[in-house]
């Protein structure tokens, strides 16, 4: 109570602060938000678009529905989502923050997910594309295109990790909400759905009532889901500039400073070097000046606690990328906090994950191999990317359709053998 209270003047107090040092430095402000914008227009906009515009119409389309039949034997054992939830984390991994919790956004909109499992779904499915860990982390920032490897294998691994342990969350909540399809038949009843060509023609059935449902012709799929993504970057871009600014101004202020001496010293208590402080807390803010601090910080440090930072910094997000998941939560039902606690765990993993595989992975010569490939040799263009992000996200879905077949294949077995 006392927290809510104070909650509202305490904001006022720090906006009315910015405000101030703003009109102190109109300059650096100006440049910090030139930064931001540049960032947003050559990066984040080229990138998350076009995703942003494929995934309304597949929705419209009901792909989403189709693909969510034919995954449901994996997702359910797994992460306890629909099958759905296998769609949203392949555009996720691809196209990187905040794609999966927009997809989840709208899941839930349409009814075909729970509040729960949206919940659960948003808190694994949002990660770093591989263009940008590879190009812009590896390459761009450490310039060693080497520990892509051991960076990917940290950061989508513990997000995977992430999945299974959020599969828990809530089950002793009541649930609501539908979800993609019903119920899997049993086998003796002799249902149609009980062989693999029943499934998928219940796949079929569900994009086909899906497409019904929506009505839509092809002309006006594409102008609505233009409109709305145009809505969503345009925001994406707003918050990336704002919080270049808040950086910029509390540096000014001198806050930047303290904050770096204090997690320095808790650095130096828990074992680790007190010199990726500046990694850190720029990662808490924004991830991409976060990892550009990790890869440029001092040269006499271990790289895999340079990486590991990385690691960390990728996998928690930053706050720029927390404000647009919240932005788009909004009015969803679904609550930050879970995503929150999720990001967490997930940094915290990834950055044990590079520290526990680093002498196995760069040891064995793995990542060098690795780098020496087309995807890491360098940075992309925009249209390469897409191209490279469209066949990976091809690579992923069929992936895990084979998963999915083989999952329920194994369930099948025992029920045969007792027939």
């Amino acid at each position: 109570m006392i927290l809510k209270k104070t909650y509202g003047p305490l904001l006022g107090g720090i906006l009315a602060g910015c405000m101030l040092l703003m009109l102190v430095h109109p300059a650096s402000s100006l440049e910090a938000a030139l930064r931001g914008l540049a960032v947003w227009w050559d990066v984040l906009f080229p990138s998350l678009f076009p995703f942003f515009v494929i995934s309304e119409i597949m929705l419209g389309f009901g792909v989403v529905h189709l693909f969510g039949a034919l995954l449901d034997p994996l997702m359910r054992p797994l992460f306890n989502i629909p099958g759905s939830g296998g769609f949203v984390a392949a555009m996720g991994y691809v196209s990187g923050y905040p794609v999966g919790a927009r997809l989840t956004a709208k899941l839930r909109e349409q009814e075909l997910i729970n509040r729960l499992e949206g919940e659960r779904l948003v808190a694994f499915t949002t990660s770093s594309d591989p263009i940008f860990l590879l190009g812009a982390v590896s390459v761009g920032f450490f310039h060693d295109a080497s520990i892509g490897l051991i960076l990917a294998l940290a950061h989508y691994g513990g997000g995977l990790i992430v999945g299974l342990l959020m599969s828990f969350h809530g089950r002793r909540e009541p649930l609501s909400g539908g979800t993609v399809v019903p119920a899997e038949p049993d086998v003796h009843k002799g249902t149609p759905a009980a062989s693999s060509p029943g499934r998928l023609a219940l796949a079929l059935r569900s994009m086909a009532e899906a497409r019904r449902k929506d009505g839509r012709n092809l002309g006006e799929l594409l102008k609505g889901a233009i409109q709305s993504s145009l809505q969503l970057i345009i925001v994406v871009g707003g918050l990336v500039v704002f919080f270049n600014v808040l950086m910029e101004l509390l540096a000014r202020a001198g806050i930047m400073s303290i904050l770096f001496t204090g997690t320095a010293n808790l650095l130096q208590v828990a074992g680790f070097p007190s010199e990726l402080s500046k990694a850190l807390v720029s990662g808490f803010f924004e991830v991409t000046l976060g990892a550009r601090s990790a890869g440029a910080a001092a040269s006499a440090l271990p790289l895999q606690f340079k990486a590991a930072a990385a690691a960390f910094i990728l996998s928690w997000g930053g706050l720029s990328v927390h404000a647009q998941v919240a932005s788009i939560l909004n009015g969803t039902g679904l609550r930050y906090l879970p995503f929150m606690a999720a990001r967490l765990i997930h940094a915290f993993l990834s950055a044990g994950l590079v520290l526990l595989l680093w002498k196995p992975v760069v040891g064995s010569g793995l990542s060098r191999d690795f780098g020496s490939t087309p995807a890491a040799a360098g940075f992309v263009s925009p249209g390469s990317g897409l191209a490279g992000s469209l066949s990976l996200l091809g690579i992923l879905l069929g992936a895990l359709l084979l998963l999915s077949l083989l999952s329920w294949l194994l369930r099948r077995i025992p029920r045969l053998r007792r027939r």
